[in-house]
């Protein structure tokens, strides 16, 4: 039996990467700077639409550490988080000595909870302390609720920064995501929809800020003929190589959104008769997902086996799955600092799963995962 390993999510070549590579080298432009960078920044512009700016940065979490700096964030200041995301989502803002405020999910899009976030800015004025910044996360790919989380940061005159690492591809009421917050931030890690083996971007709706960004991200240097600098800066910038990368995967956004898209359809059909297990999908017809996973969550006390269960299961055959992420408050590093909600992340984490998601799984990888979860739940197909 082939026993070769199945990631949960692999880069996935389209072809023609290395043909800007080429040009790349050809050209001698092996710096954080280049044709490919300024392709790259404009390719994203064009797929997002809505008059957006994107800076291409190193990573995400780059993006955003920037983002918060440009909203203002300093020492002491508090931003609203949401606590079931990647560490990456919270720890640019202890960066900065600013005190993440946790915020918990609500059941439909599992993202940051509009009512547990108001809850939270009511209660943080009230001690003095009026959040600087509002970060919501787009997981997995679902949007989260865009329309009452923007009115409540319009109500309170507090900013968005918009995570939207996980959602390029994804849209809410045909508006794609990265482009609903004040800044956005996108990434393009390893395991993403598209990759440049690493990087991320910066998005705004202003051309100072972009130019700001890129500003920061190459060490805050002055226009000077010498090295000169009134300001901190940071090492930041997407390198043209990387970004060659990029531009080829943007010819294959959209073909491997549809991939991820038809096997998260497979589990959806999968499961369809199967009550003890709960696939997440878009609430309605106004999100639209990229399906970066495709996640389950299995109710442990009807079916007897639990989420653990089958990653071990599906690790046994070499097929990798993973645990929802781990909220952030129940992180040892983020314990001690303020949460609002109840403990809707807190069962997700405890009940659900992540599964092979990859938008280059082949026919024989789908028919071992489909065989080992057959065998698991003692499903007859």
């Amino acid at each position: 039996m082939n026993n070769t390993k199945i990631w949960l999510s692999s880069p996935h070549m389209g072809g023609n990467e290395q043909h800007y590579i080429k040009d790349a080298f050809d050209a001698n432009w092996v710096a954080p700077l280049g044709p490919n960078v300024t392709g790259f920044e404009k390719d994203l512009e064009q797929f997002l639409s809505e008059d957006v700016y994107v800076a291409a940065l190193s990573s995400g979490t780059a993006a955003i550490h920037l983002g918060l700096i440009l909203l203002g964030v300093e020492a002491g200041d508090e931003v609203l988080c949401q606590s079931f995301t990647f560490s990456a989502s919270a720890n640019p803002i202890v960066y900065l000595g600013a005190i993440p405020v946790f915020i918990d999910s609500e059941k439909e899009t599992w993202n940051m909870c509009p009512k547990a976030l108001e809850e939270a800015i009511i209660d943080r004025i009230k001690k003095g302390k009026k959040p600087k910044v509002i970060l919501p996360v787009h997981l997995y790919g679902m949007p989260y609720k865009v329309n009452e989380i923007r009115a409540i940061a319009d109500t309170y005159g507090i900013p968005i920064l918009e995570d939207s690492a996980e959602a390029l591809g994804s849209h809410y009421k045909g508006r794609k995501c990265g482009t609903f917050g004040d800044i956005a931030a996108l990434s393009f890690n390893g395991n993403k929809i598209i990759t440049t083996s690493g990087g991320g971007a910066l998005v705004s709706h202003s051309k100072n800020i972009k130019d700001k960004a890129i500003f920061m991200a190459t060490q805050a240097r002055d226009n000077a003929p010498h090295y000169q600098h009134s300001e901190i800066g940071y090492n930041y910038r997407l390198s043209n190589i990387c970004a060659g990368i990029g531009r080829g995967q943007m010819e294959v956004l959209e073909k491997h959104v549809n991939l991820r898209r038809e096997m998260h359809d497979l589990y959806v059909d999968f499961f369809k008769d199967c009550n003890e297990v709960t696939v997440f999908i878009e609430p309605n017809s106004d999100y639209f997902s990229n399906h970066w996973l495709s996640c389950i969550v299995i109710d442990s006390s009807v079916l007897g086996k639990s989420s653990a269960d089958l990653r071990i299961a599906l690790e046994r055959e070499n097929i990798e799955s993973r645990p929802l992420w781990k909220p952030m408050h129940l992180q040892p590093i983020f314990e001690n600092y303020p949460y609002y909600g109840e403990n809707v992340s807190e069962k997700l984490f405890e009940n659900g799963l992540c599964l092979p998601s990859g938008s280059n799984l082949t026919e024989l990888d789908k028919n071992r995962i489909i065989k080992v979860m057959k065998d698991f739940f003692n499903i007859n197909l």
